[in-house]
């Protein structure tokens, strides 16, 4: 739905396009790229089956400030070694630094992720873009794969990481020469971290 003023608009949960991820059974519902949000980072996560992650193990050192809403359903949230039920309604606060993690209770159940790094002013991540390219590449979308690859890349073109998601996208896409092309870019911009 639109209201009277360009840009004014109200939707639901349901209204948003979802993306598997690579990295686990969650799935990518990007508010923040479908509103073109540039406050904060602000995605939904749904886990279709019971035991599925809705928020992937992960830690943010150095990074965002995250704010987690169940909106539908029932997770079991992990903030560093403590774990908890999360009915519909909960509220996660993960400060920088917390290892977080969640996996959904309940089929369908559907997490809002909120954060931002405190001090600083936001720049949407080139990440979500990658999401976007990856999940439609796996579906054979090679069009919107690649518009969302070169957004991503537009985003931060300094960035490693861009080039190592480049790089995987080619080798997946079965183009070698686009492939090494862009690892040699990530190595020369990443040097030991992207060495492993």
């Amino acid at each position: 739905m639109s209201g009277g003023k360009p840009g004014y608009e109200i939707l639901s949960i349901d209204d948003l396009e979802q993306y598997p991820s690579t990295a686990g059974t969650q799935i990518l519902m990007p508010l923040r790229r479908r509103l073109g949000f540039r406050p904060f980072g602000v995605n939904a996560w749904l886990g279709q089956a019971v035991d599925d992650h809705v928020i992937e193990r992960h830690r943010e050192p150095d990074g965002p400030e995250e704010l987690y809403v169940v909106l539908r359903g029932r997770a079991t949230f992990t903030l560093d070694e403590e774990t908890f039920e999360a009915p519909a309604g909960t509220l996660v606060h993960a400060p920088p630094g917390t290892l977080r993690e969640a996996t959904a209770l309940e089929a369908g159940t559907v997490v809002l992720a909120v954060g931002a790094k405190a001090g600083e002013a936001f720049t949407p991540s080139a990440w979500e873009d990658f999401a976007v390219a990856f999940a439609r590449q796996r579906t054979g979308d090679e069009a919107g794969a690649r518009a969302a690859l070169s957004e991503g890349l537009a985003r931060d073109p300094d960035n490693w990481r861009g080039a190592y998601n480049a790089a995987c996208f080619e080798a997946l896409a079965g183009n070698r020469e686009a492939a090494l092309e862009q690892r040699r870019r990530a190595v020369a911009g990443g040097g030991d971290e992207v060495r492993g």
